[in-house]
Parts: C-alpha cells; sequence; structure tokens
C-alpha cells in the first residue's frame, strides 16, 4: 500500500477514535465551542486530504459532515439530537469506507447521495429565508475564507420524500430555524441502513488494522527514552573498559552480548528522534513566493534530499539559520530578471536547497545561480571596519574574505531594506551551527552565484569524541571539529615559531596558530617522567574557515559519549560544550573549541594576520620538499605543498586490476603507480608499503615509494635538467643532490585527463527505458560513472506514467521493441507532449536494419544507436549535455 495512504489512514482511525467520544459529549454540553471547534478540524482534515488523493466518495460524505458542522461552530444551526445522530451517521459511513479502503486499497463505490442530501439540507437550514422570490431555495453560503468543492451540494427543494410520503419542507412558510428544526428533524432521520458491500467481509478477515502499525507518544517520553539509554551506553562503556585485556573473563562474553544488545537499542531510539530535514523546509516556498512578489524577481526554490533525516533537536536549531540564508539569497543572490536577461541569464533564477549524509554528518547546501558576491566590495568594507589592513589586501584569500560576512554587524547591502541590509543575521547564523557542533562555509563566484555549505552533526545526544589529556587532567573534543593529529619529535618541534608572543607551526606550507590547551584552562603541566612521551601532540581542530592547533599532553582514543549539560556555576565560562562519563567512570568536560579559539583572541582576522606577518618574515624562497627513497640509497623529492596524504598499506591490500594495481581506499579504488625505472632494488618488497597520495577534486592517485624519509625547507631550484621520464631534474636539498619528480607525469599516467575540466553532470537527468534487468543496470553503471544522473523504466507504460508526473528529464534512452508500447509510439507520444517535445530522445537497440532507422526518423528519435556501444552513448550524452550548458549559459 501507497505510504501516504498508509498514514493518512493510520491518521484517520486515530483521529475518529476521538470523535465518537467528543460528539457524545457535545450532545450532552452543545454550548461548548471548543469541542465543536475540535470536530468540525478532525472532519476537515479528513475531507481535505480527500482531496489530495482522489477519493472522491469519501471526501463527499465528509465535505457534507464538515458542512453541518461548520453552521454549528458559527451558531447559525443547533445542536440537537437529530443533528447528532445524522453527523453520528455521517461517521459511521466514513469508518466504512476506511474499511474498505484498507481491506482493498480501492475507494468502495457505495451509493451515499441519501445521506449527503440530508446533511446538505440540514445545513441550509441555517442560510437564512428558507424560500427566495423565484420560489427555491437559495444555495448554501461557503464559510469565509474557505474554498469548497462542489461536491453533494443541493438545493433544499430537492430533498426526497420519505416512506410517508412527506411534502417538501419547502412547501411550509418561512420561518426560523428553532422553529422548524423540532418538527423536520426527527422524521428527517429515520436512521439509514448501511448498504452491504464486499469489502466489509474482506475487513473481518484481515487481522491487523493499519491504525494498529503506528502509535503518537509525548516527545518528553521519547526524550526520557533517550537519557535513559544514554546512560546504559555509560554502563557499557564501564563494563567494556573493566573487561578490555581479560579475555578469558567469565564476563566477556555476556558483556560483549550486552555491547551489542546496547548498540542496537541506541540506534532504534535514535530513529524515533530522527525526522525528515524536509520539515524545516515546510515554510520555505511560501517564504521565497513572498519575497518574489516584494522584491519584483523570478525565484524557483528547489528543494532536493528533504527525506535526509536527523535529530529533532538539531532540526529545531537550524529552522532559523536556513530560513535566514534562504531570504538573503533572494535579496542579495537572485537578480532582477532585466538584469538576468542582460547577462545572458534566463529570466527567473533558482534556489536550491540540498541535503545528503555524509558519515555521521548533514550536510545541508544553499546555492543560488545569481550575482555572486564580489570580492572587492567585501574586502572594502572590511578594510572600513579594520577587519583587514589594506596593505594585506591584496594577498587575502577567497575563501577568508566571504567568511568575513558572517562577522557581526558586516553587510555589503547599500540600502537598508524591509528584508535585509541591517548587518545582523549571519553572524547568527554561524553562531547558532556552532552551538550546536556544525561548521559553515560560504563560497562564491561573480555572475555563477553563491553556495553555503552547512556541516551538521546527525544528533547532539550521543556524539563520538576524541579523548585527550592535558594538565594531567583528560577531556573530550567532539571529533566534528578535529581536522588530523600532528605528532612532532623534539627535533621536529624546532619548526615551531613565535610572532608576536604567537605560536605558529608550519603544516604543509600552511601557518597553523598553536594554543596550550592547559594554558588556556589554567592548568600546571608535569613535565612527562618517560622519555616517549617528550614529544609534542597538536590536535588540529577547525573553527569555522579557521584552522588552529591545541597542544596536549597525551592523546588516547575515541569513544561514544553521552553529552550532559553544563552545571549551572560553569554555564558562562564558554570553554564547555557539555560534560560526560567515560568508561572508566571519571567525569570530564567536553571542549568547546570554538570559546577557547575566542578566548585565546583568535578570530579570522587575527589568525590570518598572524599567519601573514609570519609569511612576511620568513624567507619566502624556501618550500617543503618531501624526502623518500625508492631504492637502496637513492633519494627523491616532491614539493610538500602537492601531496594530500601519506599512507600505508599492507601488502595483501593491494590488488592487480588487469595490469594496474589498486588499493581499495576511503570507499574509492585508489590506482597505485611505482617510481618510473625504480623498482624496489631487487629487494624485498615493502609491508607495509608506504604511499604518497595526490588528490585534486574527486581524482586521487597513489606513488609506491620504499620510505619517507624527512620534510626539509629549501629553495627549489633546478641545477641540472633530466631526460629520465617522470623527473623534473636535480636540485640541491639539504646539501645533497636529490632528483625532483614530475607529478603531472605520475598523476596523467594514472588518469589521462586528470588535468581535463570537471562537468557537474549531476544535474543531468537520464531515463532508461527497457525490459531487461540486466541491460538496465548495465547501461545505468556505466553512465553514473560519468556523472549523469539515471533513473530506470521496465516498460514505456510505466516511463509516460513517470513524465507526466516529473517531467524534468534532459534525455530519454529506450530500445524499440518492448511490450504494450513499443520505442516508436513512446518516443512519437514523447515529441508530441508539450513537456517532453525538447527532450534527447535515444534509440539503442539490437535491430540495425535501415527500416528501422527510417522509422526512428519518422518517429522523432534524435539518435539510432546499437547496442551497446558505452562510449559511443556517452560521446552523444556529452554532446546533448553540451548544448544544454549553451542555452542555459551554465558552466559546469
Amino acid at each position: 500500500m501507497d505510504d501516504i495512504l498508509q498514514e493518512f489512514l493510520a491518521e484517520s482511525w486515530e483521529n475518529l477514535g476521538q470523535l465518537d467520544s467528543e460528539i457524545v459529549e457535545l450532545e450532552k454540553d452543545p454550548q461548548n465551542a471548543e469541542l465543536i471547534a475540535s470536530i468540525f478540524r478532525t472532519i476537515h482534515t479528513i475531507k481535505g486530504t480527500c482531496g489530495f488523493l482522489g477519493l472522491t466518495n469519501l471526501g463527499a460524505v465528509a465535505h457534507s459532515a464538515e458542512n453541518v458542522l461548520g453552521k454549528m461552530r458559527e451558531r447559525m444551526l443547533e445542536v440537537s439530537p437529530g443533528a447528532i445522530s445524522l453527523v453520528l451517521e455521517a461517521i459511521d459511513r466514513i469508518k466504512e469506507l476506511l474499511q474498505g479502503l484498507e481491506a482493498t486499497g480501492e475507494e468502495p463505490k457505495t451509493d451515499h447521495s441519501t445521506l449527503t442530501l440530508m446533511l446538505d439540507d440540514l445545513a441550509n437550514l441555517a442560510t437564512g429565508p428558507l424560500e427566495s422570490p423565484s420560489g427555491q431555495a437559495p444555495p448554501a453560503t461557503p464559510e469565509s475564507g474557505e474554498v469548497e468543492g462542489n461536491t453533494a451540494e443541493a438545493q433544499v427543494d430537492e430533498a426526497p420524500l420519505d416512506d410517508q410520503g412527506q411534502a417538501d419542507i419547502n412547501d411550509s412558510a418561512p420561518a426560523t430555524i428553532a422553529e422548524t428544526q423540532p418538527e423536520v428533524l426527527p422524521e428527517s432521520v429515520d436512521p439509514l441502513t448501511p448498504a452491504a458491500t464486499g469489502a466489509e467481509e474482506a475487513v473481518r478477515s484481515t487481522k491487523v488494522s493499519v491504525a494498529d502499525l503506528s502509535i503518537r507518544v509525548n516527545v518528553n517520553v521519547v526524550d526520557s527514552l533517550m537519557n535513559l539509554v544514554g546512560e546504559l551506553v555509560l554502563t557499557r562503556n564501564q563494563l567494556l573498559q573493566l573487561a578490555r585485556g581479560d579475555e578469558e573473563s567469565k564476563y566477556a562474553a555476556p558483556i560483549t552480548h550486552l555491547n551489542r544488545v546496547t548498540t542496537d537499542l541506541q540506534e532504534g531510539v535514535m530513529k524515533t528522534r530522527m525526522q525528515p530535514i524536509g520539515n524545516a523546509w515546510n515554510k520555505l516556498p511560501r517564504l521565497v513566493r513572498d519575497l518574489s512578489q516584494v522584491t519584483s524577481k523570478h525565484i524557483e526554490l528547489v528543494m532536493t534530499g528533504a527525506e535526509t533525516e536527523l535529530d529533532r533537536t538539531v532540526l529545531d536549531a537550524i529552522k532559523d539559520p536556513l530560513t535566514h540564508m534562504v531570504r538573503n539569497s533572494a535579496d542579495h543572490g537572485i537578480e532582477t530578471p532585466e538584469v538576468r536577461k542582460a547577462a545572458g541569464k534566463s529570466e527567473s533564477g533558482t534556489i536550491h536547497l540540498n541535503a545528503y549524509h555524509e558519515g555521521g554528518h548533514v550536510i545541508i547546501e544553499i546555492q543560488d545561480d545569481g550575482a555572486g558576491i564580489s570580492r572587492e566590495r567585501v574586502l572594502r568594507k572590511a578594510i572600513s571596519q579594520g577587519l583587514i589592513k589594506e596593505v594585506d589586501a591584496p594577498h587575502v584569500t577567497d575563501s577568508h574574505v566571504f567568511s568575513m560576512i558572517f562577522q557581526a554587524g558586516f553587510s555589503t547591502a547599500e540600502q537598508v531594506s524591509s528584508i535585509s541590509g541591517r548587518g545582523v543575521g549571519m553572524d547568527v547564523v554561524r553562531t547558532q551551527i556552532e552551538k550546536i557542533g556544525g561548521t559553515v562555509d560560504l563560497a562564491s563566484k561573480m555572475g555563477k552565484g553563491t553556495t553555503v555549505r552547512i556541516k551538521i552533526p546527525l544528533t547532539l545526544a550521543i556524539i563520538s569524541a576524541l579523548v585527550l589529556e592535558s594538565g594531567s587532567q583528560p577531556f573530550a573534543i567532539p571529533q566534528l571539529g578535529v581536522v588530523e593529529l600532528v605528532r612532532l619529535s623534539t627535533e621536529d618541534c624546532k619548526k615551531i615559531e613565535t610572532i608576536h608572543n604567537k605560536k605558529v607551526f608550519r603544516l604543509r606550507d600552511r601557518l597553523l596558530p598553536l594554543v596550550h590547551l592547559n594554558e588556556v584552562l589554567q592548568l600546571e603541566e608535569k613535565p612527562p617522567e618517560d622519555d616517549d612521551l617528550q614529544d609534542t601532540n597538536i590536535v588540529v581542530v577547525q573553527v569555522g574557515e579557521d584552522q588552529f592547533g591545541l597542544i596536549v599532553s597525551r592523546i588516547f582514543d575515541t569513544e561514544e559519549i553521552v553529552v550532559k549539560p553544563v552545571g549551572r556555576l560553569l554555564k558562562n565560562i564558554g570553554l564547555y560544550q557539555g560534560t560526560t562519563i567515560l568508561g572508566d567512570g571519571r567525569v570530564v568536560m567536553i571542549l568547546d573549541v570554538g570559546g577557547i579559539f575566542n578566548q585565546c583572541g583568535g578570530s579570522s582576522a587575527h589568525s590570518q594576520s598572524v599567519a601573514e606577518e609570519t609569511v612576511t618574515n620568513s624567507d619566502q624562497d624556501t618550500i617543503s620538499m618531501l624526502l623518500f627513497g625508492v631504492k637502496e640509497n637513492e633519494t627523491m623529492a616532491v614539493p610538500l605543498s602537492l601531496v594530500a596524504r601519506l599512507e600505508e598499506f599492507p601488502l595483501d591490500s593491494i590488488e592487480l586490476n588487469g595490469d594496474r594495481k589498486v588499493v581499495q581506499y576511503r570507499d574509492n579504488l585508489l590506482p597505485l603507480l611505482s617510481v618510473e625505472g625504480a623498482g624496489y632494488g631487487g629487494g624485498e618488497p615493502v609491508d607495509p608499503q608506504p604511499v604518497i597520495v595526490f588528490s585534486e577534486n574527486n581524482r586521487s592517485m597513489g606513488l609506491m615509494v620504499n620510505e619517507i624519509k624527512d620534510i626539509i625547507d629549501e629553495q627549489l631550484v633546478i641545477r641540472m635538467q633530466s631526460d629520465r621520464s617522470g623527473v623534473l631534474g636535480t636540485a640541491i636539498i639539504g646539501k645533497n643532490a636529490i632528483d625532483v619528480i614530475d607529478t603531472q607525469y605520475y598523476v596523467t599516467r594514472s588518469t589521462p585527463n586528470w588535468f581535463g575540466r570537471v562537468e557537474d553532470k549531476k544535474s543531468f537527468r537520464v531515463l532508461v527505458v527497457d525490459d531487461s534487468m540486466f541491460f538496465r543496470q548495465l547501461v545505468t553503471t556505466s553512465l553514473e560513472t560519468e556523472g549523469y544522473s539515471v533513473v530506470t523504466c521496465e516498460s514505456c507504460v510505466s516511463a509516460v506514467e513517470l513524465l507526466e508526473k516529473d517531467s524534468r528529464y534532459h534525455a530519454v534512452i529506450t530500445d524499440l521493441e518492448l511490450p504494450m508500447m513499443d520505442g516508436f509510439e513512446f518516443c512519437a507520444w514523447l515529441k508530441s507532449n508539450e513537456n517532453t517535445q525538447d527532450v534527447n530522445v535515444i534509440a539503442l537497440t539490437s535491430a540495425n536494419s535501415s527500416a528501422d532507422q527510417a522509422k526512428a526518423r519518422e518517429a522523432g528519435f534524435d539518435e539510432f544507436l546499437v547496442k551497446f556501444n558505452s562510449h559511443e552513448l556517452i560521446s552523444c550524452l556529452d554532446e546533448s549535455f553540451a548544448r544544454l550548458k549553451y542555452k542555459t549559459g551554465v558552466n559546469a
């Protein structure tokens, strides 16, 4: 059964369950306005949903009953026993129809016209004089502010005669409501005999009702249950800590089972708190519509990923930030139709909301195709407010410039409107997002648009955290904000520099501000007794656009923790997000990295100025070079700024794919290459295998080496050119002559189109129609690998049904020989339909006769391809994609 229909049935049964008792109570207390309103709302809800689902029979009965209740609510109709009986009869009929609908999946065709006429007659008694000058009763007047359907509306003089042949009630003279009701109502309501239907028998055999499959639970009950599960998780962690290292214990097996059950229970309870993010988007279409009218702009709101679920508390926290950012996109981002047309764009602008899961987080993107943000205008404003020095402006990165928008009181609007321009809002947005452990980034391109990317945790109740130690005390940091961990040996610590009493460390050609956690928390750090603990541990954390390093004494492990609120006495310190209990029973504070950053005087402008001053005071001609060994007594180098990561893979994890080596890496395959001509010097293979990873956009490759040796800051001057493949030349690095590899040589060997333009083909939607499931999957795999968005249908009939609901496809690929409707008929339908006539239609068939080709051209096919040359098909779609981009003025 359709999910929407199932939810309608469950909600309707629940509402009707309380309706019987409410109506009976109303009969005892006819003046209870609140009770009448509640009954009216219930019937109104059922009627409204019936119209949406196309349930005309059920909707007619509900509509007529609603009319009567509406007159009662407006005190135009007396709440008499006869009227109550008639409404109860309508409710019984509604129940019968719901039972039949639930049993068969289709609405019963039972005739209820007699009942609806009687209800309409009763409602019409409250419309005023019963007789108009023409001799006919006036039609019922709909309620103010409500637009009703024309279902089962009847004139009073058309009321049927009863079994005793009673005359039409219009034969009597006009009278007041109180005078007519006692005489008419009792005889107008002789009990109606419900028609027996086959659905009733089917219902009797139904064991479980849809209403029995779901219940409504108070939010407080769910929160209480979540707290209890949190306590259980803490106890589980303590038991695991006790059992760790004692595998022979008789408690090991039950504790392992408890761990598994607790994890499943935790996930189950979390699901009860999860809600689709679409619940936070409900008001946005209306908001965009109103803004379109106020600003005289044409704006379309596109929302994808509305079914993405996250915790209710997180959902509540992001509603206002989302609303503000969509308002900003509509007011600041999208241009007027005249400006867009002059720029070669479509007159209608688009705001695209997208949500999806990534790891244990939810990513929300707000993207518009408007004018973008002017870097120069933001810079001028930042300079005028003292956030950036004018001499430093040319060297500031775009990401840092755009981060200024999140500063309090910052606005580039030239005029203050009723919508925006006061410089408040975006700072609140970032504060709200960071308060729940999230991050927000902004990117923009002049003339193309702006994208805001929000990263938030799925839940705030139970999170993954990194446990560390500083000042001999343990602390926890939410893992969402941790970028990486760096460990410096005693010798490497010499690379930490001090500029104006601020410590910085050059991490992969980027200057990282450093903070001693014990100094921030005013804790005394005892010198370590063990020589192994002499190394410096740095936790690199992210705060908005900025990164900084926390120097701690020890780093332990990640652990799932239950977040408890901070005590009243510590609430205003600003350095802690909460508190928790570790597995060993210790109570620890959860650090707020944003609060630590601010307490240290950190701000985007501050950290950037420290970095720039350090660059100014250092030798700008030197760069960091990574030294690695490729065979015995041979060392090579590569600029460290080109290196994405250093990894080690067990030899048994490296696989052969044809003549290429690959390794499964981050949910993908990483191609591996050896240094040209180096081999392993005839020695044994290295296990684990050191690999230097190079990445750009969504492309990665790995270079296998023998060992990673060192990182040296040195001037890179090629002293001698090389004719060896994969080598740029020889430089003097660390007083030694060392070959510098040609990174481009290896990445293009691995991926020939590495430096090709990255096409955003995800927006190009392709529909594939074929009755072979295998072939549909084959085509889908080929196209999705190229980045296209693919939907499949097994027949042209189902494809037509799909396109009638959603015609936003750019290409249709179909076989010709299909049952019920063949490909020729399907193509003719596509080309004759106004919504699909511009779609690129491709015939993909095993039949390659000239007659078929001629018939295909006559039917309107744009391309005729033979199964199955994937390169030919992809080339054809690429051309179509390029034409679409040129037509719409969109650059991937």
